[in-house]
């Protein structure tokens, strides 16, 4: 007889409390069976064998394995397709449900569309919950029922629904007791999946008051260690609860709620206009845009070789760490889209790549936001000018002089193009194409 059991499978939720999904997998009385899928489709796609995204998700696996073994439980975590890893679930054990959180992106709603139909065919039932966002799809709308595309209303409807209610806690701890017994299975080595251990130092999971509360003074200027949150990461995967953050951003800062509400603003947008998240801009004409693509400029870009101390500060901070500062981010996005005129799509591709953070929804948001065609009610001649940037936020050099030493010697490379000239052609081709 196969035993009988209902299955959790987490995704970008990896956190035994307060997740949506786990709560009402437990409350059914059934026994859970924690299943977690590492998905070649995804992986298969990463060109670094050290990605440390996923050297992230595994130090969180094992995290939860030793949770569930001090349960008397184990996570059951499978290496391939999800139809394949389901499948061998369905021949394995006599699923009766499963339980998942909600995921907004293209392929992930491809996947679990297909996952749905596969647990029909078993005879299984097939559940969502929205966890990873307060406010998703349709909750926060015009009047007339129509998304949002612009920040600013959004963001005020989204103030104006918050609730006590949206912030609570789901109290998974108290159905401990219904997780499927069984001996620990361990979680397969990053060899077997086919990637390299890495020795990363992540960022921690908890965010000090006095972050938060000194969030709206600090949190422009790059050079200061502990003036952001860096929990970015964490929000990705899961690893916290949205709910746990926007109650604590309710109580210390409103400026920070702000950022979570952009967060949730680009992933409202993905949902609504699931193009973007197939390299369309979110404004159709930008599309003409005749982008120079220079690939040598690109690759000094990539490199941090651009002879603009900012924008070269910011590329290293990135390939090296796999973070970047948010106001760095928007100054590089805007040197490569303006200066260079080279297509955001090759930008967010990079930034998909390098970004311990990486969301599609956020990255390609900012993206969008940096060349003119995104949510904006900005027009298109918004170009930063580095030096200014500079001045205004990295006045004493000391960002620049950790990531960019030798930008006083002969040896650094002068501008790749003139901050004015660029400017002024960058604002021409976009005339041309948005006639």
């Amino acid at each position: 007889m196969k035993p009988v059991v209902n299955i959790m499978w987490f995704r970008r939720d990896l956190r035994l409390t307060d997740n949506a999904a786990l709560y009402h997998a437990l409350k059914n009385n059934t026994p859970v069976l924690p299943v977690f899928i590492f998905d070649s489709n995804i992986l298969d796609q990463l060109a670094n064998r050290s990605d440390r995204r996923v050297v992230f998700i595994h130090e969180a696996l094992q995290a939860m394995q030793s949770k569930l073994s001090a349960l008397g439980s184990s996570l059951e975590v499978c290496h391939g397709t999800p139809e394949e890893s389901f499948r061998k679930l369905f021949e394995k054990y006599a699923v009766g449900k499963i339980f998942t959180n909600h995921d907004y992106e293209p392929y992930a709603t491809e996947r679990d569309g297909a996952i749905e139909k596969m647990a029909v065919q078993y005879g299984a039932d097939f559940h969502t919950y929205k966890d990873q966002v307060i406010f998703e799809k349709d909750e926060v709308v015009k009047d007339d029922g129509k998304p949002y595309t612009v920040f600013t209303p959004y963001a005020k409807k989204w103030r104006a629904r918050l609730q006590p209610f949206y912030l609570k806690a789901y109290p998974v701890e108290k159905y401990y007791d219904r997780f499927y017994r069984r001996d620990l299975v361990a979680v397969p080595a990053l060899e077997e999946i086919g990637f390299k251990p890495a020795k990363e130092d992540f960022p921690p999971s908890d965010v000090p008051d006095a972050i938060l509360e000194n969030y709206t003074q600090r949190r422009d200027f790059p050079s200061i260690a502990h003036g952001t949150s860096h929990i970015g990461v964490h929000l990705r995967f899961g690893t916290v609860s949205i709910r746990q953050l926007a109650s604590r951003a309710v109580k210390l800062n409103a400026t920070y709620l702000n950022e979570l509400i952009w967060r949730e603003f680009y992933q409202m947008i993905l949902w609504h206009f699931p193009k973007v998240g197939k390299g369309h801009a979110f404004k159709a004409a930008y599309d003409n845009i005749k982008w120079r693509n220079n690939e040598n400029e690109f690759r000094r870009w990539c490199e941090g070789s651009t002879g603009y101390p900012i924008v070269d500060a910011g590329m290293r901070e990135l390939n090296t760490t796999g973070f970047m500062h948010n106001r760095v981010r928007m100054i590089t996005a805007s040197f490569l889209t303006k200066h260079l005129l080279i297509d955001w799509r090759w930008g967010e591709a990079y930034f998909a790549e390098k970004l311990l953070d990486y969301d599609l929804a956020a990255n390609n948001g900012g993206w969008q936001w940096a060349a003119g065609s995104g949510c904006d009610a900005a027009p298109y001649f918004r170009v930063f000018n580095p030096a200014l940037q500079t001045q205004k936020f990295d006045k004493d050099l000391r960002y620049i002089r950790k990531w960019v030493p030798e930008f006083e010697e002969l040896t650094y490379p002068q501008p790749m193009v003139v901050h004015e000239e660029a400017r002024k052609r960058a604002l021409e081709t976009y005339a041309k194409a948005l006639k």
